[in-house]
C-alpha cells in the first residue's frame, strides 16, 4: 500500500473572485525532482534563437490546485480605494520633493 504524504500547509491570500484567506498545499522541500521549487523551468527559443518565454513541468510532490477557503476578507471602503494624487501636496506616491528643513 502505498500512500500519499501528508500536504504541506500554508495561508495565502487569494484574490479571485474576491479576496479572501485561503490554505493551500506547498511543495515538498526535500523533493529530488524539483528541488523544492514545485516544478521544473523550461526555457524555449523563437527561430532566431532568442528567448521567447518557459514552460513549466509541474512536479507530484505537491498539488497546486488542492485550496480551502478560510474566510473572505472584507472589501475596502469606496473612499479607501483610490487617491486622486493631483491634488495630493505630497504629490503621487506620497513622497514629497521638499528638503526635510
Amino acid at each position: 500500500m502505498t500512500s500519499r504524504p501528508l500536504p504541506r500547509l500554508r495561508i495565502q491570500v487569494a484574490h479571485w473572485p474576491r479576496r479572501a484567506l485561503v490554505l493551500t498545499d506547498t511543495p515538498r522541500p526535500d523533493c529530488r525532482t524539483c528541488e523544492g521549487f514545485g516544478g521544473i523551468e523550461h526555457p524555449y527559443g523563437d527561430e532566431n534563437g532568442e528567448y521567447a518565454g518557459s514552460d513549466i513541468e509541474f512536479c507530484g510532490c505537491w498539488n497546486q490546485t488542492c485550496r480551502w477557503l478560510l474566510m473572505p476578507l472584507p472589501r475596502r471602503p469606496r473612499w479607501l480605494r483610490r487617491r486622486d494624487t493631483s491634488r495630493d501636496p505630497w504629490g503621487p506616491g506620497g513622497y514629497s520633493d521638499e528638503p526635510p528643513f
